[in-house]
C-alpha cells in the first residue's frame, strides 16, 4: 500500500519511517538476541553435560563422534563470536532514521 499525504494524494518518497522508539526497541531486541546466541554458541560446545552426554546425541553416534571433535567445537564457537560481533557492530553503528 503506497503513502499519502494529507489530501489523499500517494506520497512520492514512500512509506514514512517507524517511529524513533521503536526503531531503537527493535535494535535492543536484536542486540539482545545476538548476545544471548551468540554466549550460547560460545559456551555450550564446551561444556559436557549439554554437548557430550545430551540424550539425543547418545541416540545417534556417528553425529555424536563428529561434535566431539574440537575442529567442530571451534567453529561452532566461532559462529557465536561472529553472531555477538554482529550485535556490537549494529549497536555502534546505529542511527535513527527520521523522515
Amino acid at each position: 500500500m503506497e503513502a499519502q499525504s494529507p489530501r489523499g494524494e500517494p506520497s512520492p518518497d514512500g512509506p514514512a519511517p517507524a517511529p524513533v522508539w521503536l526503531q531503537r526497541m527493535s535494535l535492543l531486541v536484536l542486540v539482545l538476541f545476538c548476545f544471548y546466541i551468540g554466549g550460547l554458541l560460545v559456551i555450550l560446545p564446551w561444556s559436557p553435560h549439554y554437548w557430550d552426554q545430551n540424550a539425543w546425541l547418545l541416540m545417534h553416534p556417528t553425529l555424536q563422534t563428529l561434535l566431539g571433535k574440537g575442529w567442530v567445537r571451534g567453529m561452532v564457537s566461532g559462529i557465536g563470536l561472529l553472531d555477538v560481533w554482529i550485535g556490537i557492530s549494529e549497536l555502534l553503528n546505529y542511527k535513527d532514521f527520521r523522515g
